[in-house]
């Protein structure tokens, strides 16, 4: 990689201090770039700093989240507000009736939703609601589609993960309409439910045609096996995310990244009486919990950054992505996506991203990016302008 992987002294120091205390110098294997990553410092608006003093367009935004950037003032003034009234409490708080109603609002087949930590807690909480509501025990997943860490959606073989999960997993080719087919007519009465992203990024971030939507919904309703559909990257795409574009009404629903203004966050939300099993009040409620589940500063925080990401902002960073993707498939690379989300290949993915970063483009190592809200149409030509300079 040459000089465009060479560190520079700051960020070289501080990656000998962290390998003494965190494997491989960080805590998140996503973002780790051999031979070892820049680190961080600051941000604003869509563009971030590291310890080298080298300033980045950022297309990242912590893996997509970040849709409205780095310290938009009014979610900057959400969170000091409420951490000013104490950061998290150990009863409920109306912050997080607010940003639940904001949901309710925003997707059409959540009548019910509740709140977790992370996309990867949410999608783990979803399961259990599922396997509750149907007393079943199998969940189908699409091979290769990413869901989080929880030991049921991982890929298969995952190290660290019981022989005997598998048991309880059902994998299928993404799109693959016959296998699908074959494997709920076999495990169906087993099957609590479908676990399906639309437009899995892990699978080149490409949406399923809607013949095979249609599919994975008649089949599951036919069964009485519940739909559950991942937007936890996805739900920026449309006001009730991108399911609503298909036409979907899903039993349950997924979400996190954007939905925290920026923090740490995830939800899973879908109809009463699906929801209802997670009543404490009834006898035999799931008693699902967590610490700093709903605190009221990511549910300020969430609540400012959604009445921003209104149909209006969603539509302009839409058609900015839109024209980003065709302006840099004009270049030669393959990139796909819808809107606001793209994925750019290329031959060496680990050379592409340094070069890029070099240049002053930051995406994520796999090839994800995402336009956010302070990004403009001069931005999509100074970020043109990086991609050529980083390919020439």
């Amino acid at each position: 990689m040459g000089d465009c992987a060479r560190m520079a002294d700051v960020s070289a120091s501080l990656y000998e201090r962290a390998l003494a205390r965190l494997p491989g110098g960080s805590t998140r294997a996503t973002i780790f770039t051999p031979p070892a990553p820049p680190y961080a410092v600051r941000g604003a608006g869509c563009l971030l700093v590291d310890a080298d003093g080298h300033e980045v367009i950022d297309l990242q935004g912590n893996q997509t989240a970040l849709v409205h950037g780095h310290a938009h003032p009014e979610i900057v003034a959400a969170v000091a507000e409420a951490a000013a009234n104490g950061s998290s409490v150990g009863l409920p708080t109306p912050a997080e009736i607010e940003l639940a109603a904001r949901l309710v609002e925003r997707i059409p087949c959540v009548e019910r939703v509740r709140f977790a930590n992370s996309g990867t807690e949410a999608v783990m909480h979803a399961l259990r609601v599922a396997r509750a509501f149907t007393g079943r025990s199998k969940i189908l997943r699409f091979e290769g589609a990413y869901h989080g860490t929880y030991d049921d959606v991982l890929a298969d073989p995952a190290r660290g993960v019981p022989p005997g999960v598998r048991d309880w997993v059902v994998t299928v080719p993404f799109g693959d309409e016959a296998a699908f087919c074959s494997a709920i007519a076999e495990h169906g009465p087993e099957l609590a439910c479908v676990l399906v992203d639309l437009m899995p990024n892990r699978l080149g971030l490409v949406p399923a045609a809607p013949a095979f939507v249609e599919l994975l919904r008649s089949e599951t309703e036919a069964r009485g096996v519940l739909l559950v559909v991942d937007e936890v990257i996805t739900f920026r795409l449309a006001t009730g995310g991108l399911h609503t574009g298909y036409g979907l009404e899903p039993d349950l629903v997924v979400l996190g990244k954007v939905i925290g203004g920026g923090l740490p966050v995830g939800a899973y939300g879908g109809r009463e009486d699906v929801m209802a099993v997670a009543d404490p009040r009834s006898e035999d409620g799931l008693q699902i919990g967590g610490t700093f589940t709903g605190n009221p500063t990511t549910m300020r925080a969430g609540t400012v950054a959604l009445d921003l990401l209104d149909a209006a902002a969603i539509e302009r960073i839409n058609g900015l992505g839109d024209r980003l993707r065709a302006e840099l498939q004009r270049l030669g690379l393959r990139v796909t996506g819808r809107g606001s989300l793209l994925r750019v290949e290329g031959p060496d993915p680990l050379e592409l991203w340094w070069r890029l970063y070099r240049a002053g483009v930051l995406i994520a190592r796999g090839g994800l990016a995402a336009v956010s809200t302070p990004m403009d149409e001069q931005t999509v030509d100074t970020i043109v302008e990086r991609f050529a300079a980083a390919l020439a």
